[in-house]
C-alpha cells in the first residue's frame, strides 16, 4: 500500500511540474524563438528588391539577382531547418528539465527532507532555485540564437551548394535535403557542440565528476541550482539522449514533409517542382513549426513518441539510484 501511495505520489507530482512546465515555460520559449527568428532571419528586404526588379526590370542585373536569389534560398531553408531543430530541442530539453527537478523533489520527500513528511514542493527546493532552473530554457532565445543561426546558414549553404533555381524538387529530394541539413549541423564541431546552443557553460563543471553514461554527478560541493544544471547538462553530454535527438529530428521532418505536401498539393511534390517555387512555401514554414505548443503538432508528435517514454524510464531509474 506504501509503494502504490509512493507511485501516486510520483505520478501526480511529475504531472503538477509538467503542466507548469507545459502552460508557461515552453510557450513562452517558443514565443520568443518565433519573434527572433522573424527579426535575424527578416526574407522581407530580399522579397521587396526582387519584386521591384520585377517591376523594373533595369534595377537589378541579373548578377544582382542571382545574388538575391541565393541569398533567398538559403536563408528560407535556414529558417525552416533552425525552426524545427530548436522546436524539438527545447521541448525534449524542458522535459528532461522536469523530469530532474522532480526526481530531486520526489527523493528529498522520500528522506523526510521538511521535517513535516508532507509531499510538498515548496519547502523542499528553494522557490528561487526552481524558477531559475526552468528559466534556464531562455539560454538559447537570450544568448546562444546569433551563433545557432551562424551555425545552420553554415550547414544550409553546404548542403545547397550547386543546387539552382531551376531544379526540379520532389518530396523524396526535399526530405533528403532537410535531412543533410540537420545531419551537417550536428555533426560540425566537437560532438556536443551544439549543447553550447542550449544551456551555458559551467565553471565549477571540470571539477565535478559527471558520468555522461548514467547522468551521475558528484555533487556535494554545488549549490541546489548548480545541481540540478549540472544533472541536466549530464543526461544532454549522454548517447543516449543524442540517440533519442535522431529519432525526434526525423520524426519532426517526417510531419514536416507533409505540412509542405498539403502547402504544395501532393501532386505536385510527388511529380517534382521547380526550387524557386518551391522557396515560398518553405520559407513560411516557421510560422508552422513555432505555433503556439497547445495547438503545436510538432511539439505533440514528438513528446507522444515511444522511445522518450523509455528514456525517462531510464532517466528516472538511474538518477534515483544516484
Amino acid at each position: 500500500r506504501s509503494d502504490e501511495l509512493n507511485k501516486f505520489q510520483v505520478k501526480a507530482h511529475f504531472e503538477n511540474v509538467q503542466r507548469i512546465a507545459d502552460s508557461t515555460t515552453l510557450p513562452h520559449v517558443v514565443r520568443c524563438l518565433r519573434s527572433q527568428i522573424e527579426k535575424e532571419l527578416d526574407l522581407t528586404h530580399l522579397t521587396e528588391r526582387l519584386m521591384k526588379g520585377k517591376d523594373l526590370p533595369n534595377s537589378l542585373t541579373a548578377a544582382q539577382k542571382l545574388e538575391l536569389w541565393d541569398r533567398l534560398k538559403i536563408i528560407s531553408f535556414t529558417r525552416m531547418a533552425l525552426s524545427l531543430w530548436a522546436a524539438t530541442l527545447l521541448s525534449f530539453y524542458i522535459r528532461v528539465q522536469v523530469y530532474i527537478l522532480g526526481r530531486h523533489l520526489y527523493i528529498d520527500t522520500a528522506r523526510g527532507i521538511g521535517g513535516s513528511g508532507q509531499f510538498d514542493e515548496i519547502d523542499l527546493i528553494d522557490r528561487n532555485d526552481q524558477q531559475q532552473f526552468l528559466a534556464s530554457a531562455d539560454y538559447l532565445t537570450s544568448f546562444g540564437l546569433p551563433t545557432l543561426i551562424s551555425s545552420f546558414e553554415g550547414a544550409t549553404s553546404e548542403v545547397l551548394k550547386g543546387k539552382q533555381l531551376k531544379d526540379f524538387f520532389n518530396s523524396t529530394v526535399l526530405h533528403d535535403t532537410i535531412i543533410q541539413i540537420l545531419n551537417t549541423f550536428m555533426s560540425t564541431g566537437s560532438p556536443h557542440h551544439w549543447l553550447s546552443f542550449l544551456m551555458p557553460e559551467d565553471s565549477k563543471r571540470n571539477n565535478l565528476g559527471v558520468s555522461s553514461s548514467t547522468g551521475s554527478t558528484d555533487l556535494s560541493n554545488a549549490s541546489k541550482f548548480e545541481q540540478l544544471m549540472l544533472e541536466t547538462r549530464a543526461v544532454l553530454s549522454s548517447t543516449e539522449f543524442r540517440n533519442i535527438v535522431d529519432i525526434l529530428l526525423k520524426a519532426a521532418v517526417d510531419v514536416l514533409m507533409e505540412d509542405i505536401n498539403v502547402l504544395c498539393g501532393d501532386a505536385n511534390l510527388t511529380s517534382g517542382m521547380p526550387l524557386a517555387k518551391l522557396l515560398p512555401r518553405i520559407a513560411h514554414m516557421d510560422q508552422i513549426l513555432l505555433e503556439e505548443p497547445n495547438r503545436n503538432r510538432y511539439i505533440q508528435v514528438i513528446q507522444d513518441i515511444p522511445e522518450i517514454e523509455i528514456f525517462f524510464t531510464l532517466l528516472y531509474a538511474s538518477t534515483a539510484a544516484s
